[in-house]
């Protein structure tokens, strides 16, 4: 498995730490993992490296699942959860017998860790839905010099799809501009944002909502004292251009 990367080392050091893959041979921009259980080395590939065709120096391995079946699922989720990986799926099992969690490394690649059930005649019936009581706790809060994030659901928080958060932003904070990989849905509670994208900038007024498409450039202003609430998918990270890989968000995860 060859993965196109921006940060090399960060993904090495993602699946060595997590996964315990072990260096097997190394390179400016380039590094051969492997591990003696494993079914697939995984190499790793800086991108714009010359020794891929010009046609794809600059695929990044985003949108790739790189899926990995295991035995003891559960103790693999319970390891990797309490050494603070980042499982941006929670563990969960699909109709078909297909029980799963998935977390993101730094350059955004998916790494799903599987384990098949094999159903039998006798099983019983799968467990109804069950709803998830969120409450607000100072853990989840993020304070950055350009806002405070508070954390809703989030899939460390019982949500399986979606992350919800807060922003408070003070009169003349500012983000700077980034993208993020997924659609983002922002619907202001309280005073008013500035939102510029495509060279065009949207003021959002309290009861306003914008939808942000993934990859659009945007940087997020507050005229005055505001307040809003986000929605997304669950695996969305964001890019700040003239820095190497990607960023997930803390608050989100």
């Amino acid at each position: 498995m060859s993965l196109t990367v921006d940060d090399v080392d960060a993904s090495r050091d993602f699946l060595c730490t997590h996964l315990g893959y072990r260096v097997a041979v190394a390179a400016e921009g380039f590094v051969s993992l492997n591990r003696e259980d494993a079914a697939a080395d995984v190499v790793l590939l800086r991108t714009g490296t010359e020794v891929l065709p010009p046609e794809q120096r600059h695929r990044r391995a985003t949108g790739l699942i790189l899926a990995l079946t295991v035995t003891g699922l559960d103790e693999e989720e319970r390891r990797l959860r309490e050494a603070g990986a980042p499982i941006t799926l929670p563990l969960h099992e699909e109709p078909w017998g297909e029980r799963l969690f998935q977390l993101t490394d730094p350059n955004g690649v998916v790494v799903q860790l599987v384990e098949w059930v094999t159903p039998t005649a006798d099983a019983a019936e799968p467990a109804r839905p069950t709803a998830h009581v969120i409450a607000p706790a100072a853990e989840h809060v993020t304070e950055t010099p350009n806002a405070r994030m508070a954390g809703l659901a989030a899939p460390s928080r019982g949500s399986a799809e979606l992350s919800t958060w807060t922003v408070t932003m003070t009169a003349g904070q500012t983000s700077p501009e980034h993208t993020v990989s997924r659609e983002q849905v922002w619907t202001v509670t309280a005073g008013a944002l500035e939102i510029t994208h495509s060279d065009r900038t949207e003021t959002l007024p309290t009861g306003h909502t914008l939808v942000l498409p993934p990859g659009l450039l945007r940087r997020v202003h507050a005229p005055q004292d505001a307040r809003a609430h986000v929605a997304m998918r669950a695996d969305g990270v964001a890019t700040v251009p003239g820095t190497e890989g990607t960023r997930v968000l803390p608050w989100a995860q």
